[in-house]
């Protein structure tokens, strides 16, 4: 495995550095500047707290509807063990180790700004975790989205106080245990440290970091396999034609053409005179279906960056104006309506590739029905189109804005909710089921493709098909085709276009 190390500070974070942290499953360190940073803000905050009797909420007071309490001194550790105990009520299933891992880095990434005023042994024993594999255990439901992602990273950062769960060496255990097998001892959280932790929405962001990346192979993807069904359905391909694209210049419209383009350049099929003046739209309108979900990634990809590079804790701290303020940095909003919009858009990549799958297996194009020979003995790929179908049923259910509902919480005090954690998880599912419904495409233009021989589409098309092959021989009699679909689905996430 190439090794990468991922240095957390200040500095903005770029895409191309989360997309090869998680593809190298990176190690991270904070770097010295935002270790001082975070030392100075927590300073700050202790000589402020020792030097009168004002109140900061969630420092010194109860929280949420309990913002008037005022809470001794000695009692904040108390305060702040409480908050993150009563707080952690996930409830579902358990997040995916590797989104609790990118959890961890973001968190650490949001507190090394220096105004959430967390000690420096916090982020520590944080970094610690991350790279040593203790994983706590999170559920993917209980979060509003607006208070931060409240549930989800309570469970994160009970590990810290010696409760909860994680999973280590490939077990689940008691977070005690594992502090144990590591000679660690739990740690006592001061003033303001559980707010810290529990206030951001690192888990919104992890799922839409993750289900961004998972996007951005599967739309290059979607161009592959597009071109391979337009040479195996025999299309004329003229609707590729750059000046098409040049009186309507969207961005993703006119990059798709041209990389559709570029794939099949010295394609023998392409070039051979064809009776068809247009295709059916799945075919002819790629450009633009794929393109308009091209400009939507972008778009996402944007508001990601400038959320996980944000400080989205309550209230921030700013040691050089002498300034503590309660705000709402926490609120979901621009993930939840961005996670929808994802969802939205990487749904249409798989309703248009299942059209394609149908056109397919229409038994037109001198293609044999359900692309089989001896129909009728032979149901051929009759039902792959079928599982195709239904996921895209099901992304369309999944696609309904999570963003457009709230509901009150905390006695009304906290009224209105962005639902950015439920856009989050279901994006992330509508994603997945992208991934099966192209496979199912890429399965059936293969078996398509090898009816048109012996002529030949366009060296990397030919490149792809030669290695599918390797993995997925062609259909001559009825199979059992699950086994050939996740073989489909693992080429797609394992072959490096």
């Amino acid at each position: 495995m190439d090794h990468y190390h991922l240095q957390i500070d200040a500095e903005t974070l770029t895409y191309e550095d989360l997309e090869s942290y998680l593809k190298h499953k990176a190690n991270i360190s904070v770097t010295p500047q935002a270790l001082n940073s975070i030392a100075r803000c927590r300073e700050y905050l202790d000589r402020k707290l020792g030097s009168g009797d004002e109140l900061f909420y969630g420092i010194n007071t109860g929280f949420g509807f309990l913002q008037n309490v005022s809470i001794d001194r000695s009692q904040l550790t108390e305060l702040q063990d409480n908050l993150l105990k009563s707080h952690a009520c996930g409830v579902g299933d358990e997040v995916p180790q590797e989104i609790v891992r990118l959890m961890l880095m973001l968190k650490i990434k949001s507190l090394s700004y220096g105004h959430s005023g967390v000690c420096v042994d916090i982020v520590k024993r944080l970094s610690d975790f991350h790279n040593s594999g203790v994983l706590p255990v999170v559920y993917t439901k209980g979060s509003l989205g607006a208070s931060g992602d409240l549930a989800p990273l309570s469970h994160l950062a009970l590990p810290l106080i010696g409760e909860g769960e994680v999973n280590f060496r490939g077990r689940r255990l008691a977070t005690r245990e594992a502090l144990k097998e590591l000679s660690l001892q739990p740690l006592r959280l001061k003033s303001k440290e559980g707010l810290a932790l529990i206030n951001g929405t690192q888990f919104m962001s992890a799922y839409g970091m993750y289900s961004l990346v998972k996007s951005k192979k599967l739309l290059d993807w979607a161009n592959m396999i597009a071109a391979i069904s337009i040479d195996a359905f025999s299309c004329n391909t003229n609707f590729l034609n750059e000046h098409i694209h040049a009186v309507r210049p969207h961005k993703g419209q006119i990059a798709i053409a041209a990389h559709i383009r570029e794939i099949l350049a010295g394609s023998e099929i392409c070039s051979t005179a064809k009776a068809n003046l247009q295709d059916p739209y799945s075919f002819r309108c790629i450009p633009q279906v794929h393109g308009a979900s091209r400009d939507t990634f972008d778009f996402v990809k944007n508001t990601l960056l400038t959320e996980v590079n944000s400080v989205t804790d309550n209230p921030n701290i700013f040691p050089d104006d002498d300034l503590i303020i309660s705000g709402g940095n926490f609120h979901g909003q621009p993930l939840a309506l961005s996670l929808d919009y994802l969802a939205i858009a990487m749904s249409e990549i798989g309703n248009i590739s299942e059209r394609r799958t149908y056109q397919l297996l229409s038994g037109q194009r001198n293609l044999p029905l359900f692309l089989i020979h001896n129909s009728g003995l032979n149901s051929g790929l009759m039902i792959p189109q079928y599982a195709a179908a239904s996921l895209v049923s099901e992304n369309k259910q999944l696609s309904t804005p999570a963003s457009v509902d709230s509901i009150s919480s905390s006695n009304n005090q906290e009224d209105h909710v962005s639902m950015g954690a439920n856009a989050a998880t279901k994006c992330l599912r509508v994603v997945q089921n992208v991934q099966g419904i192209l496979a199912i495409e890429l399965l059936t233009a293969c078996q398509a493709l090898d009816f048109t021989r012996p002529s030949k589409s366009s060296a990397k098309v030919e490149e792809v098909f030669a290695a599918f092959r390797k993995e997925v021989t062609f259909n001559g009699s009825d199979r059992i085709l699950h086994d050939d679909i996740q073989k489909a689905i693992s080429f797609i996430d394992n072959y490096e276009l």
